[in-house]
């Protein structure tokens, strides 16, 4: 993949992405807004997390991981690309649909063991209700992460990274018939998801099709492939589920108290924007291109898009982290805090914003780094580290509640990606040159920490003025739109002055793309 195309990839998921963050802002605006924190909301997040949990681990984990560069060296090389992928499908959809009958049955244990602190009252039976209905989405998605892996295996991007906004339609619409209706608008969400899941699937397997690669379902057959790329997958899917695992530790936590679940789950959806956007778009897109240049022996090559992408990712995420550390109150109370939301719970989910505003940097750095061992089929090593992480994780959340209470998950959340960071950066020494930054990057990325650090000062400053604004219903949206193009403008300016970057680098992506 050439550097242009690299880029051009990147803003194209990174668009699509966006729109589906965006669309998704307004199902947490829908959700908060008309079922609001509380039990009933509680038993959703804990339930819908369910198949989140484990789409991690088979679809964006174990096939970004193993998948996608095992199909990427056959395409490039016209080595049977298509007959692979349709072995792997065989095999994906036997393990999911196992998976999905024993969860249907074993329910409660599967809440009870990632929400304990549900039992004894109405959350868990609602939990278990609710997790029966959504549950069958992670087959449809499964799917679709294949067919996804195919599409940016051969450089196509649009399609799959369009699929996900399909989910947000769905459920916003149906929310929106819902209460015009009158009816239960907790059924009309949770039945809406695994329709959204056969759309996505319909999707992209079509994409799949134009592209000239045909899936069909067949019987599940082992063979070489297979065992490589179960053996490449299974460390794989833990090393990149490890958010899930501590989100799921931290909702153990936080099943303890009372609407503390609905709070963190509304921080996580703030800060899983610039996330999105930047670090999964880095990711898949930078997966595919590594191991074609890993193949190719262009160090040179691997090294410029490495640090393109982490330049580019930095530049995006260090501003947005600012914003979330420096006016976590003003965002989420614009955001959420209608209808069944209080002014209590925005100051809880603003605080937890906060903190995992200071992590944000992390997770996405882990998206730049992981690359870097999946391209090589290294999935043992991003394993330990994974590990490493949760123990971390599960430490600080466990050793931290009884002193602090529902907010310790997320601060352990936090030190657990920055640990993960950390170890992902010390294990690339072996690799050599072409795992490391190049001089620009090392230039420029104390210039986007210090145009971040300008920015959020300008935030802080001007929140203060603007208090009057901020506190009357009505001109607080004027406000918050103000402060986010003030805090632009002056990271941009200040970011161009300083040489943090030149803003012809956007455009000229953008059209180039």
């Amino acid at each position: 993949m050439k550097p242009i195309r690299l880029v051009a990839g990147f803003f194209t998921v990174g668009i699509w992405t966006l729109l589906s963050r965006v669309l998704g802002f307004v199902r947490e605006i829908l959700i908060l807004a008309l079922i609001g924190p509380g039990p009933v909301m509680d038993a959703f997040v804990a339930a819908f997390r369910l198949p989140n949990m484990f789409r991690r681990f088979f679809a964006e984990g174990a096939f970004n991981a193993a998948f996608v560069p095992m199909f990427s060296k056959k395409y490039e090389g016209e080595e049977g690309a298509t007959p692979f992928a349709n072995e792997a499908f065989a095999g994906l959809a036997f393990v999911v649909l196992a998976l999905t009958g024993l969860a249907m049955v074993f329910m409660p244990a599967f809440v009870w063991a990632t929400a304990e602190g549900f039992a004894g009252d109405v959350r868990f039976d609602l939990t278990v209700g609710y997790g029966r209905i959504v549950f069958p989405y992670i087959l449809f998605m499964s799917l679709s992460a294949l067919f996804s892996g195919v599409l940016n295996a051969t450089g196509l991007f649009a399609a799959a990274a369009a699929a996900p906004v399909l989910l947000n339609i769905f459920v916003c619409v149906a929310m929106g018939l819902g209460a015009a209706l009158g009816g239960e608008v907790i059924l009309w969400l949770v039945w809406s998801i695994p329709f959204a899941g056969v759309a996505q699937l319909a999707l992209v397997w079509t994409a799949a099709e134009k592209a000239g690669v045909r899936i069909r379902p067949s019987r599940p057959r082992w063979s070489p492939d297979m065992k490589q790329m179960i053996v490449v997958a299974i460390p794989a899917a833990l090393a990149s589920g490890v958010l899930q695992i501590n989100l799921l530790v931290g909702q153990l936590v936080a099943s303890q108290t009372p609407n503390a679940v609905s709070w963190l789950y509304a921080a996580d959806r703030l800060y899983q924007l610039p996330l999105g956007v930047v670090g999964i778009a880095v990711g898949i897109v930078l997966l595919p291109d590594l191991s074609r240049r890993l193949k190719a022996e262009d160090t040179e090559g691997s090294r410029h898009a490495l640090s393109r992408a982490g330049e580019i990712s930095m530049a995006l995420t260090l501003p947005c982290a600012a914003a979330l550390i420096a006016i976590p109150m003003p965002l989420v109370a614009v955001l959420f805090e209608r209808g069944a939301t209080t002014a209590s719970d925005t100051q809880a989910i603003a605080l937890a914003t906060a903190i995992y505003g200071l992590g944000l940097p992390a997770f996405v750095l882990q998206k730049v780094l992981q690359p870097l061992y999946f391209a090589r089929e290294d999935t043992r090593s991003p394993f330990r580290y994974a590990l490493a992480g949760m123990v971390v994780n599960a430490a600080l959340a466990i050793g931290l509640a009884p002193s602090l209470g529902w907010i310790a998950p997320a601060i352990a959340t936090t030190a657990a990606s920055w640990t993960m960071v950390a170890l992902l950066a010390w294990g690339t020494r072996p690799m050599g040159e072409i795992a490391s930054f190049d001089a620009r990057f090392h230039k420029r990325i104390w210039r986007i920490f210090a145009a971040s650090l300008l920015m959020a000062l300008a935030l802080w400053l001007a929140t203060q003025a603007m208090a009057p604004m901020l506190a009357h219903g009505g001109w607080r949206y004027l406000a918050v739109i103000l402060l986010i193009a003030g805090g632009a403008a002056v990271y941009g300016l200040g970011g161009q002055a300083i040489g943090a970057f030149r803003l012809g680098d956007f455009r000229g992506a953008l059209r180039r793309g």
